[in-house]
C-alpha cells in the first residue's frame, strides 16, 4: 500500500452504532466510507467523521452488497472492511474474500456468527460447552433427546443476542417447532439447558494475543430479561478471584481455538448451578451491545470502539499498543420505560458515570474503586427502577426490520 495516501476503511452498519470507531479513524487521518441501510440515512451519524456516506435498501442482501462495494472499488483502493454490527460480520468476511482485502475471512467469521460452528470448534479443542445437536438429522435429534433430559434451548445459529431463542420443555414441542420452521430448521441448534449464572468477557486481541480482557457478570441472564421483561444489569467481576482468573484463562483458550487474529471480542459463559463449571455459550467479533462498552470505559478508561479502530489501522502504521488503563469497578442498569423520555435526575449518587439518553429507556452506569459499592448501588436501584420506570415488551423472535 502507498503510505502517502490515507488508509481507506469501509464500514458496514446494519444498525446505528460505532460513532467512536468512525471518529477515531477520522482522527488518525483515514478516509472512512460508511455503508448503511436506507432506514438509517437520517440517523445521528457523526457526519464530520465520515468521508463518504452510502445507503442500500438492506445489507442482508449479501450479493447486492458485494456488487455495490465492488463498484466503489473501481475508483477507490479499500484497505480495510469493518462490520460495526454483528449482522454484518459474515458480509464483511465475504467482501474481504472477494476483494482480497486483509482481515477475517469466511471460515473464521463462521466461528463468530454461527452458533453451531463455534460450538463444534470449541468442543473439538477441549473447551467445555453445553451438550448440543444440530437440528438437521432427525435420528441424531432423537438420540440427543434420549441422552439429555429436557428442557432444551432451540437457538438460531446466526442471530444476535437472544433473538429467536426458545426454551423447549418436551419432545412434541420441539417437533412442532421444527415443523413450523420448515426449510429453516437446519439453521438452528438444539442445546442442553444449564441453569446457572451468565458471565461475559470483553477482550482486545492483536496478532492472536489477548492483550486485555475484562470479566463481568450479568445480574440477570439476558434471556430472562428478554423473555420475562426484567431489568438488564451487568457489573465488573472482582479481579483476582478464582472465577475471574478462570474466565481470563478460558477466553484465551477460546481465542486460540477459533483462530482470531485482531480486533475486539465479546464472549459469554455460564457457570452451572449444579457443578460450578464454566461452559462456553457464544462469542462475537465485535464490541458488545447494551452499552457494555460504556460500562467498560467507566471501569477502566478504555474505549473499546476507539481501540478497535486503532487495531485496524495499526497493521499499516506499526504495532498496536494498549493504552494505560485503571482498575475501578462499574455496573450498568437499563430498563424499558413507560415514559418516552424518562427523567433520572432523582438519582444523584456521585458514582453515577453515565446516563442513557434513549426514548422509552432508563439507564445508569455507576463506577467506584470497590466492587461492593457498585453492587450496593445496583441493589438499591432495582426497586426504584421498577417503581419509577419499568415496563416490558414482547421478545423478538426474529431479526428486527
Amino acid at each position: 500500500m502507498n503510505m502517502l495516501r490515507p488508509l481507506t476503511i469501509l464500514c458496514l452498519a446494519s444498525y446505528e452504532k460505532g460513532y467512536t470507531f468512525l471518529c477515531e479513524c477520522q482522527r488518525q487521518g483515514c478516509h472512512t466510507i460508511l455503508v448503511t441501510r436506507e432506514k438509517l440515512a437520517d440517523g445521528a451519524w457523526p457526519r464530520d467523521c465520515i468521508s463518504e456516506f452510502f445507503t442500500m435498501p438492506d445489507l442482508a442482501d449479501r450479493q447486492a452488497v458485494i456488487n455495490a462495494v465492488s463498484f466503489l472499488a473501481r475508483t477507490r483502493l479499500i484497505d480495510r472492511i469493518v462490520p460495526l454490527d454483528d449482522y454484518d460480520v459474515e458480509t464483511a468476511a465475504a467482501l474481504r474474500e472477494h476483494l482480497r482485502v486483509p482481515g477475517m475471512g469466511d471460515t473464521t467469521a463462521r466461528y463468530f456468527r454461527d452458533k453451531l460452528a463455534m460450538r463444534v470448534q470449541a468442543r473439538d479443542r477441549g473447551i467445555l460447552v453445553p451438550d448440543f445437536v444440530p437440528t438437521i438429522n432427525y435420528d441424531q435429534i432423537r438420540v440427543f433427546m434420549d441422552r439429555v433430559p429436557p428442557p432444551w434451548m432451540l437457538k438460531p445459529r446466526s442471530e444476535a443476542a437472544t433473538v429467536g431463542i426458545r426454551k423447549i420443555e418436551q419432545p412434541d414441542e420441539l417437533w412442532q417447532s421444527l415443523e413450523i420452521l420448515g426449510d429453516r430448521q437446519s439453521y438452528y441448534v438444539l442445546e442442553q439447558f444449564i441453569p446457572g449464572d451468565v458471565y461475559h468477557v470483553d477482550a482486545i486481541i492483536s496478532e492472536r494475543e489477548v492483550l486485555w480482557a475484562e470479566a463481568h457478570q450479568y445480574r440477570t441472564p439476558p434471556l430472562r430479561v428478554t423473555n420475562e421483561g426484567g431489568i438488564f444489569m451487568s457489573q465488573t467481576l472482582p479481579r483476582q478471584t478464582p472465577d475471574e482468573q478462570t474466565l481470563q484463562s478460558l477466553v484465551r483458550e477460546l481465542i486460540a481455538a477459533l483462530g482470531f487474529v485482531r480486533g475486539v471480542t465479546h464472549t459469554e459463559f455460564i457457570k452451572g448451578h449444579d457443578d460450578c463449571r464454566f461452559y462456553f455459550l457464544e462469542t462475537a467479533a465485535r464490541v458488545a451491545g447494551a452499552h457494555i462498552a460504556e460500562m467498560v470505559e467507566a471501569a477502566t478508561g478504555l474505549n473499546l470502539w476507539a481501540e478497535w479502530a486503532k487495531i485496524e489501522i495499526a497493521g499499516s502504521a506499526g504495532p498496536y499498543e494498549l493504552p494505560p488503563t485503571h482498575q475501578d469497578y462499574a455496573g450498568i442498569i437499563i430498563s424499558l420505560a413507560r415514559q418516552e423520555h424518562p427523567d433520572t435526575s432523582a438519582y444523584t449518587d456521585p458514582e453515577i458515570a453515565w446516563r442513557l439518553n434513549r426514548a422509552h429507556h432508563a439507564g445508569l452506569i455507576v463506577a467506584a474503586p470497590e466492587p461492593a459499592r457498585v453492587t450496593a448501588l445496583l441493589d438499591s436501584y432495582i426497586p426504584r427502577f421498577y417503581a419509577d420506570f419499568h415496563t416490558s415488551a414482547p421478545p423478538h423472535q426474529e431479526r428486527p426490520s
